[in-house]
C-alpha cells in the first residue's frame, strides 16, 4: 500500500476514535463538567441495613395469689344438760403369774461366768427374763399411765409348798418352820465352761448369824479373769431369814432393797421396782431358807414336793420352783457326803431359763454341798464342796 494512504487511514481512525470519547460522560452529570472520585472498599460491600430496635422485655404473668378464707371461730359445743367426768379406761394388768413381781430385761453376764446373772453361791448364769406385757393403750391412741406395783396377796406371794401331785390350788401357805444352820465357811472347787471355754476356779460362802441377825457372802475366783461376789444381809425372823439387802459385785455393784412394810423391792439399777410378800428372798439367802426348812421338818417334804418362793436378784424379781427329787449320796473332794437333792427345772415354754440342781449335806445343817447351774446353751457351772470349818 502507498505510504500516502497508510497515513490517510490511520489520521481517520485517530478521528473516529476521539469523536466516541468526546461523547462518554466520564464520571460527571452529562454536563461536560469532570468530578473527581474517591475510592473506599465500601463501594464494594453491600449496604448494611441499620439495627432493628430491641424489643422490650415482656414481663411473666403475674401468678394470682391464694385466698386465705377466714377461718370460723371455733365454738366450744354446748355441754350436756348433766355432764359428768369421763372415768379413765382400765389399765391391763402385765400377764403374770399370781404374785409374781414383773421381770426385766437379763442381766450382763461376766467374763467370769456364764451368760446370765449370778446366782446365789456361784457366779454363774441367770435365767434370762421374758418382756413384761405393756399396759393396754387407752382410746385414741394414747397409752395409760403407769400404775404403782401393787402389793400381792399374801396366800400368792409367800411361801407355797405343793405335795406330791398336787396342783397350785392346793399349796400350802401356812409358814414352815426353820432351823438355821450355826455360823460356818464352806470352800467350793469349781468347774464350768462358757461359750465352750472350760475353767477351773474356786469358791467360797462363808454364813454368819448371832439369832437376830445374819451375814451371807459368796465369792468365786477364776485366774486371770477376775472375782464375783455376792453378799445378802437381813434380820432372823420366825419364818426364817428376811433380806434387807442383796449385792452383786464384779467391776460394779448392784443392788436390791427389800422394804417388806410397802412390799415392794427396790433397784440400784434403776429399773421398775418389783412386788414382793413375806418370805420373798434373794439369790443367796435362798439356799440357806431352803435348808433351814428342810432341817426343821425333813419328813414334810417327801420326794415330789414342790416349794415355791419369790427369789430377788441384782435387777429382777421372779418366782422359782423347787422340787425334791430324793436323797443321794456323792463324791466330793470333801469325801462322800450324804445329800438331799433339790432341782429348779425352766417354766414350760421358757427353754431360755436355767436349770439349778442343789445338793444339801443332810449331815451338815442341810446347807449346799453342791450346786449346779445349766443353760440350754450348754454353759454351766458346778460347784463341789471341798472343805468347811468355823468362820
Amino acid at each position: 500500500m502507498p505510504r500516502r494512504a497508510l497515513l490517510l487511514l490511520t489520521v481517520l481512525v485517530l478521528i473516529l476514535h476521539w469523536l466516541l470519547l468526546a461523547d462518554l460522560p466520564l464520571g460527571g452529570t452529562g454536563q461536560g463538567t469532570v468530578q473527581s472520585m474517591a475510592f473506599h472498599t465500601r463501594m464494594l460491600q453491600a449496604p448494611i441495613a441499620p439495627p432493628a430496635p430491641e424489643a422490650a422485655p415482656v414481663p411473666p404473668p403475674a401468678v394470682p395469689r391464694p385466698v386465705r378464707k377466714p377461718r370460723p371461730k371455733h365454738r366450744p359445743a354446748p355441754p350436756p344438760a348433766e355432764a359428768t367426768t369421763p372415768e379413765p379406761p382400765p389399765t391391763a394388768e402385765p400377764d403374770a403369774p399370781s404374785g409374781e413381781a414383773v421381770p426385766t430385761p437379763p442381766e450382763p453376764s461376766e467374763p467370769a461366768q456364764a451368760d446370765g446373772d449370778a446366782d446365789a453361791t456361784a457366779a454363774a448364769p441367770a435365767a434370762p427374763a421374758s418382756a413384761a406385757s405393756e399396759p393396754a393403750p387407752a382410746p385414741g391412741g394414747a397409752a395409760s399411765a403407769p400404775q404403782a406395783p401393787e402389793a400381792p396377796s399374801m396366800e400368792s406371794a409367800g411361801v407355797e409348798i405343793s405335795p406330791p401331785g398336787a396342783t397350785g390350788a392346793a399349796a400350802s401357805t401356812t409358814a414352815p418352820p426353820v432351823r438355821l444352820p450355826p455360823s460356818t465357811r464352806l470352800s467350793f472347787d469349781v468347774v464350768g465352761e462358757v461359750k465352750r471355754f472350760h475353767y477351773n476356779a474356786s469358791a467360797e460362802l462363808v454364813w454368819r448369824q448371832d439369832g437376830s441377825r445374819y451375814e451371807a457372802r459368796q465369792q468365786i475366783k477364776v485366774f486371770l479373769l477376775g472375782s464375783r461376789s455376792q453378799s445378802s444381809v437381813g434380820s432372823i425372823t420366825p419364818r426364817g431369814l428376811r433380806p434387807e439387802r442383796f449385792g452383786d459385785k464384779a467391776r460394779s455393784e448392784q443392788a436390791a432393797h427389800f422394804d417388806f412394810d410397802k412390799h415392794e423391792v427396790i433397784f440400784s439399777a434403776n429399773t421398775p421396782r418389783a412386788a414382793i410378800a413375806d418370805g420373798a428372798q434373794d439369790r443367796l439367802s435362798v439356799f440357806i431358807q431352803l435348808g433351814a426348812m428342810l432341817a426343821a421338818a425333813p419328813e414334810r417334804y417327801p420326794p415330789g414336793t414342790q416349794i415355791t418362793l419369790t427369789t430377788v436378784g441384782a435387777r429382777s424379781a421372779d418366782r422359782w420352783s423347787f422340787t425334791v427329787v430324793g436323797p443321794e449320796t456323792l463324791d466330793l473332794p470333801a469325801g462322800s457326803t450324804p445329800t438331799l437333792k433339790l432341782e429348779r427345772l425352766p417354766r414350760e415354754g421358757q427353754h431360755f431359763e436355767q436349770k439349778a440342781e442343789l445338793w444339801l449335806g443332810t449331815a451338815l445343817d442341810y446347807l449346799p454341798v453342791r450346786i449346779r447351774l445349766s443353760q440350754s446353751n450348754g454353759d454351766f457351772v458346778d460347784l463341789l464342796l471341798s472343805g468347811h470349818e468355823s468362820p
